[in-house]
């Protein structure tokens, strides 16, 4: 069986700029990127599609198995079907970043670039393994907990933004804004629409799924994002998956969690664009620097400016092994962290934003 293809969210429509696709994270709906696609993707073509399994890209069967070829082949369909077969930058969050790598392996003909939020390469990150997949392991009883705890989560507005407080690091970010309660609002009610069991399918499918032996088969540009206080994917294994990549660039985001795009989104605009111009023009993130003093077109100004701090620009070559690098955060399956910037919540609310990312 073959899943049905993927509706397109159209962000834009211009047809002055680039193609691009957004794929966002578990658990979360295409209405999030009308808040907070990159500025670029505005100028250009642009589509969001759902995860598998997310409203309104359902399975044909409550909770029917998905695997990698059903996915890779449906989100290349899309692409053909809304593109023309031109190739797109895909950005992806989260798990729509490990969506965005496998598809860019199994179809590098319909992807120019990839632009990683926060993304993972392997479901149980170094051998963890989430709430929600853990319980959906347990026999009997885990499906039934599962969906107690996504329906409890999803049941209210500020449940459902509570329950999703670890996502940020700093609670006075603009994650407590109107716009982002407006945004969170209109995910919840996609989230409603869905059936937990489908959830539930495409939770079992990222879990029971690594790319980290065939990332480095990816020769495409690759850009990747990483908040320093993510506690939702480890840093340690995000920059894993930027030594594994053969054309990564890596930006680190510090006082950043799991939403780059939320708690430093001028930044990761910026970002975003300039790493768009550097491809354009054939030169890499790691080398604009040394390029700099010979050739200082308007993008690389840009981009200078957008790496200087709080940010750090690491070559992929010099990241450390994941088991060498040391974060003082908490790694999202470990005892949370508290900070004083942090409000209090309770116990259920930090289960119920574990199921997701």
């Amino acid at each position: 069986m073959t899943l049905t293809l993927p509706p397109a969210e159209w962000i834009s429509r211009k047809r002055d700029g680039e193609d691009f696709v957004l794929l966002h994270g578990m658990v979360m709906a295409p209405a999030f990127w009308h808040a907070y696609a990159p500025e670029i993707t505005r100028q250009g073509r642009t589509a969001a599609y759902p995860l598998p399994g997310h409203h309104p890209w359902s399975l044909d069967a409550p909770g029917e198995p998905i695997t990698r070829q059903k996915v890779t082949e449906a989100l290349a369909a899309a692409i053909r079907r809304d593109f023309g077969s031109r190739p797109v930058t895909l950005i992806g969050h989260s798990t729509g970043g490990f969506v965005s790598l496998l598809l860019a392996l199994d179809h590098p003909e319909l992807v120019q670039s990839v632009i990683l939020m926060g993304a993972f390469a392997c479901g149980r990150f170094e051998g963890q393994e989430r709430l929600a997949a853990r319980l959906l392991r347990l026999p009997h009883m885990g499906p039934y907990l599962f969906r107690q705890f996504f329906r409890r989560w999803i049941s209210t507005s500020d449940q459902f933004r509570w329950g999703s407080v670890e996502c940020v690091y700093d609670k006075s970010c603009p994650w407590e804004d109107d716009h982002a309660r407006v945004a969170m609002e209109k995910v919840r009610e996609n989230l409603l629409r869905g059936r937990s069991e489908d959830i539930a399918a495409c939770i079992r499918f990222m879990s029971g799924t690594s790319l980290l032996s065939d990332l480095q088969q990816l020769r495409l540009p690759v850009l990747n994002l990483v908040g320093a206080n993510d506690a939702i994917v480890p840093p340690a294994h995000q920059l894993r998956v930027s030594k594994l990549l053969p054309q990564a660039q890596t930006v680190i985001f510090s006082a950043c969690g799991h939403l780059p795009m939320v708690e430093h989104q001028t930044q990761t605009d910026r970002i975003v664009e300039s790493f768009i111009h550097a491809r354009r023009s054939k030169f890499t993130l790691p080398s604009l620097r040394k390029a700099a003093d010979n050739l200082m077109p308007n993008h690389l100004d840009r981009l200078l400016n957008a790496l200087a701090n709080p940010m750090e620009q690491i070559k992929a070559g010099d990241v450390q092994p994941a088991q060498n690098t040391m974060f003082p955060i908490g790694l999202g399956e470990a005892p949370n962290e508290h900070h004083s910037c942090r409000h209090s919540y309770s116990s259920a609310d930090r289960r119920s934003a574990e199921l997701g990312s």
